[in-house]
């Protein structure tokens, strides 16, 4: 493939829509024009539907999905597809957490906070504190997120985006319906096998107008802030970014091995996905693009694709031990406190348990680490100054995750298969 035909891909007008925006983001930052600004959060909603064209295919493509294939596979392979879903998952939260152990602390040492700033954005910090406590209050815990795991209404789980109990639905539909006679079950299957496919093939269409979307999407972001991540909460930004990237390129080459992929196959069914999931830093919004990837590229089986990824989109996010250690790390830095080696293997390991359970919120990520702060005498109120900047790192995490989903996928289908 030339270089030019390599730019006039899907893929390489994607790249290159998020590097224009990106660049022309900064620009209009560093001008301070307000005229341009105006300008650009003017095209902002053309991003905006581009990421609900894409969202409006999530339920009833993963519903479709998970129906017929736990219907198609029975009990015992849905018990044996769900064993080696977790067993991926540990394996590559457990890659990402010693990652994160050896990398973070390492990375806060050339921090340097000026006294006089430090003041300063404790003074901001203050004046948003009670909103902080009341969203930490707010925040629902393990006992409230457990038992909204068995859906009370499905329709209701459908409208309000929640996707764990969505999930939990349609597998147990989809093991009835497995026992039901062929003449009843049949029929059924029919109407969701059309449904996922037409599905696909409205995703596909959306996926035309990707370099448009993130181009709408970027531009305003960046212009918004591309003059925000300044001093130590640039510093913190930039060490989000440095190792993240260090863990998306850690992943590559794991899940090839592990799952006989061949580099440049994974990269190409990643990198859509990759770019939505960064440009709208919602996993959901990146799930039909992950399928899409693992059905064209990976040739991943219709159950597996259909399960482990909305699981994964739903339960698992691999950014999580990275994005709390250096969050923590950064504000103990800050208040200029000193975090012991057991307290950071403890942050480590409740930053892997806490991941399943964050809440559907903005900053929700902040939101579960304040109790994590407040147990090694960490301030937490400090995550309103991560607040202030967050948009900017939720966009790496949210494309680290979707790397890990993928993965799990090829895990699943290849690396822990028994065939």
């Amino acid at each position: 493939m030339t270089i030019r035909s390599r730019i006039a891909s899907p893929t390489g007008t994607v790249l290159i829509a998020l590097a224009l925006g990106l660049a022309a983001g900064i620009a209009i930052a560093l001008s301070g024009d307000a005229r341009l600004l105006h300008l650009a959060e003017g095209i902002e909603p053309v991003g905006i539907m581009w990421v609900n064209a894409l969202r409006m295919t999530v339920i009833p493509l993963v519903v479709s999905l998970l129906i017929t294939g736990v219907s198609d596979r029975g009990n015992v392979a849905v018990s044996q597809l769900g064993a080696r879903s977790v067993l991926a998952f540990a394996l590559l939260i457990g890659v990402s957490t010693i990652y994160a152990i050896l990398t973070v602390p390492w990375s806060m040492h050339w921090l340097v906070v000026d006294p006089a700033a430090s003041a300063a954005m404790r003074a901001g910090v203050t004046a948003t504190s009670s909103q902080t406590a009341a969203a930490i209050h707010d925040a629902p815990g393990f006992r409230d997120w457990l038992i909204s795991l068995i859906p009370t209404n499905p329709i209701q789980a459908a409208v309000n985006g929640a996707l764990l109990p969505l999930i939990v639905f349609s597998l147990l539909f989809g093991l009835a319906l497995s026992r039901s006679t062929p003449e009843v079950a049949e029929p059924v299957l029919r109407v969701f096998r059309a449904l996922g496919e037409s599905m696909l093939t409205l995703v596909r269409w959306v996926s035309v107008l990707a370099p448009i979307g993130v181009f709408a999407l970027i531009l305003p972001t960046a212009a918004r802030l591309g003059a925000t991540a300044v001093g130590a909460l640039g510093y913190y930004v930039a060490v989000t970014y440095v190792l993240t990237l260090g863990l998306i390129v850690l992943l590559y080459p794991l899940i090839a091995v592990l799952g006989r992929v061949p580099l440049r196959t994974l990269g190409r069914a990643l990198l859509p996905a990759q770019v939505v999931a960064f440009g709208t830093s919602s996993s959901i919004a990146a799930l039909p693009a992950l399928i899409d990837g693992a059905d064209r590229e990976l040739h991943v089986s219709a159950p597996v694709r259909g399960f482990v990824l909305p699981l994964a989109a739903s339960a698992f996010k691999i950014s999580s031990p990275i994005a709390k250690l250096v969050g923590a790390l950064f504000l103990a830095r800050f208040y200029g406190v000193d975090i012991a080696l057991t307290q950071l293997m403890s942050l480590a390991l409740v930053s892997v348990l806490l991941s399943v359970s964050t809440p559907g919120v903005p900053h929700g990520w902040l939101i579960v680490l304040a109790p994590m702060l407040a147990s090694v005498g960490v301030p937490a109120e400090g995550i309103g100054l991560l607040m202030a900047v967050d948009v900017l790192p939720d966009m790496i995490y949210t494309a680290t995750n979707a790397t890990g989903y993928m993965g799990a996928a090829v895990l699943v289908e290849r690396g822990l298969s028994k065939e």
